[in-house]
């Protein structure tokens, strides 16, 4: 391959993800962007279950994402690489990790709800890793939709500088087609065209006027970000269609403005039109920096270009466990190539490992190639001791590039088999599991003698449950959910922690001083030597740092762990003869628990952010109840014709509310709900708590 067709192959791929609130219609758009590239030739509904991208029988039952899927496409010559994301706010993590690797994003807002609490998390994301986007505003043709509106709430929510690239010809019942504010035509869709064909005519005179301010309003916006744009405007020049969708794409990759168009995925209208956005805004590979990672050897900060001559590097952003060929490793080519049958190194483990093949995925199906160029998204077979976060490289040049940081569950319940033929097979599946999914956590209370399985929500836990029953042919007992309480300190003090042993022959001897104090919040538990001379000698201060870390993680309280805690080693003493990495261990441990009594321990509870949508009438019932909940409501809104109700409650409160909350409205309002800060748990409830942990429950 010479350099002119290995820079036109990346010039012309587009590794993009389709994300948004639960329901805005990311896998029906999806599905329609497959049709209409041919890459299917059946059109898949949610609704029926036959959507290509919801593979998993829990998908199709349930109309929801859960998993990201990846798949393949062709426009106008360019290669869009697809990962179509979950919106429940309990998979958040494949969002997370899907942004990650991806280049360019198209965010979906119903066209009637707007910016939902879903669409802000993601957005958030998106910002995270500074991944360019435009927005699609679909059901056009659903009651309620108001385009102004949507446009509204992504600049008074999302914080985005929007620039509509079309506006809507009607709505709801009556939407005929969009204005292209680019080419200032109208684009007047077929009706009853499962195609997704359109004729482009004149602009019709009752949309003439609006066409005519929105297009100013493009090129104002197009002239703050780009100069040349500004000076034709102000010297009242043409600016020809090409120029506009030049400064478009550079404002977009500069994530400078948020391009906006509109349309139906569900009847096939205004996907031709997304189609070419993606491929005139959305980045190339080659549009972006190079990737920036550290040499483990060296500690230096290291870059790779995407160019297929240089040395290759990889991140693993997703497990998958497939039927046919068992572990799946999904992994973006950086740099480089990697080949099927090949040897690759794994800088974050340290470790060489064989590549079985390479997969290109279309969903859940599979095409084997034979290597994966910089650029490519592949599924790859073979990686034993891979996970997620890992980067594979080339041997002699390693590189550990930025991994991904997932949130911490937030409940918890005790699971068992149901049988003793079970027994064997569930450990096997929920380390299957625990691979795929970083936010999913297995561990093993010695107390009680029962297997925890801890994640982000009731659903993210009940769908578990039923992979394992489904997948791996699991049949388990589980008990009610827990709450994954934590423990903080409210004041700071000295503390010593001392660990001396003599029973003849060789003793123990580890004694250290901590002050303990509050840590910020977020930060864990933060552990630092000030020790200056030798009072307790370098060698053992891991070991100190060690027993702290072990220690935060059961509470003096009720056991659960500690967080935001400072501890500064500040002194100590030593003995020639007895001192060991085992009794300075120790030592910390005894220190540490002592500061917890000493510094006033108050057990955390998961606070969440919730937003109740409901029929007016059925207000008062809806706040009532979450009144008794503990929530404390902080805002109201309008949206169509009915209440947004807004605010925070305990999670505790909030198990089984999608039951209440139907029977309260007659099946008629929807909530929503995501983790947001911990705060300390009332006094009354806290004894509660504590009682129960020591099993003296009267």
């Amino acid at each position: 391959m010479d350099d002119q067709t290995k820079l036109s192959r990346l010039e012309n791929l587009r590794n993009i993800g389709i994300i948004a609130h639960i329901d805005a219609g990311k896998t029906t758009t999806t599905e329609r962007i497959l049709f209409t590239t041919g890459a299917v030739y059946k059109i898949g509904t949610v609704d029926e279950g036959t959507a290509v991208m919801d593979w998993m029988a829990q998908e199709q039952e349930r109309g929801i994402t859960i998993t990201s899927a990846a798949t393949t496409c062709f426009w106008k010559d360019k290669n869009i690489n697809i990962i179509d994301t979950p919106g429940h706010v309990d998979f958040t993590v494949e969002v997370e990790r899907s942004l990650k690797v991806l280049d360019g994003a198209v965010i979906v807002l119903c066209a009637v709800g707007g910016v939902q609490p879903q669409s802000e998390t993601v957005w958030r994301q998106a910002d995270k890793y500074k991944v360019p986007r435009i927005a699609f505003v679909n059901k056009m043709d659903r009651t309620g939709a108001n385009f102004a509106n949507v446009i509204e709430s992504m600049k008074s929510r999302l914080g985005a500088n929007t620039v509509p690239l079309q506006i809507p010809i009607g709505a709801e019942d009556h939407f005929e087609g969009v204005v292209d504010l680019v080419t200032e035509k109208a684009f007047m869709f077929k009706e009853g065209d499962k195609e997704g064909g359109f004729d482009i005519t004149d602009i019709p005179e009752k949309v003439k006027e609006q066409a005519i301010q929105f297009r100013n309003e493009l090129i104002e916006k197009l002239g703050e970000a780009d100069e040349h744009i500004m000076e034709q405007y102000i010297h009242e020049k043409e600016i020809s269609p090409d120029e506009i969708v030049q400064a478009v794409r550079k404002a977009t990759i500069a994530a400078k403005i948020i391009p906006v168009l509109c349309g139906a995925s569900a009847k096939n209208k205004g996907v031709q039109p997304l189609l070419d956005a993606i491929i005139d805004y959305l980045p190339s590979p080659l549009d972006l920096p190079p990737v920036k990672g550290i040499n483990p050897e060296t500690e230096e900060e290291v870059e790779r270009k995407p160019d297929e001559a240089e040395k290759s590097s990889a991140l693993v952003f997703k497990i998958a466990t497939d039927p046919f060929v068992g572990k799946l490793a999904y992994a973006r080519v950086y740099s480089g190539k990697i080949a099927s049958g090949g040897y690759i190194f794994n800088a974050t483990k340290d470790h060489k490992e064989r590549i079985g093949k390479l997969v290109k995925m279309h969903s859940s199906k599979q095409e084997i190639v034979q290597e994966a160029l910089a650029g490519d998204i592949v599924g790859v077979i073979g990686l034993k001791k891979t996970t997620t976060g890992d980067t594979i490289c080339d041997e002699d040049h390693p590189i550990v590039l930025e991994t991904m940081n997932f949130p911490e569950p937030v409940i918890s319940m005790a699971i068992e088999p149901k049988t003793r033929a079970d027994q064997e097979k569930l450990g096997m599946a929920l380390n299957r599991l625990q691979e795929e999914d970083p936010t999913f956590r297995v561990s093993y209370n010695k107390e009680t003698g029962q297997t925890i399985i801890s994640g982000m929500g009731e659903l993210h836990l009940e769908i578990i449950i039923d992979r394992m029953l489904r997948e791996f042919k699991v049949a388990a007992n589980v008990n009610k959910p827990q709450v994954a309480y934590k423990e903080t300190i409210i004041k700071s003090n000295r503390v010593v922690g001392k660990f001396i042993q003599q029973s003849g022959g060789r003793g123990q001897y580890g004694h250290v001083v901590f002050d303990v104090a509050p840590g910020e919040k977020g930060t864990g538990v933060v552990f630092e030597s000030k020790i200056i001379g030798g009072s307790v000698p370098r060698e053992y201060v891991s070991s100190v740092k060690e027993g702290v870390i072990e220690s935060a993680l059961n509470g003096h309280l009720a056991g659960y762990p500690v967080i935001d805690v400072d501890v500064k080693l500040v002194d100590g003493s030593y003995h020639e003869v007895d001192s060991s990495d085992m009794a300075f261990k120790m030592a910390a441990s005894m220190a540490f628990q002592q500061g917890l009594r000493a510094c006033g321990s108050v057990l955390l509870e998961p606070i969440m952010s919730f937003e109740v949508t409901t029929p007016e009438s059925n207000m008062g019932d809806v706040i009532g109840d979450l009144s008794s909940r503990r929530a404390k409501i902080e805002s109201f809104e309008d949206v169509g014709n009915m209440k947004v109700v807004k605010g925070s409650v305990p999670l505790s409160e909030m198990f089984g509310y999608a039951t209440i909350v139907r029977s309260l409205t007659q099946g008629r309002a929807s909530y929503t709900m995501e983790p947001s800060f911990y705060h300390e748990v009332p006094k009354s409830i806290s004894e509660k708590i504590i009682e129960l942990s020591k099993g003296t429950t009267k």
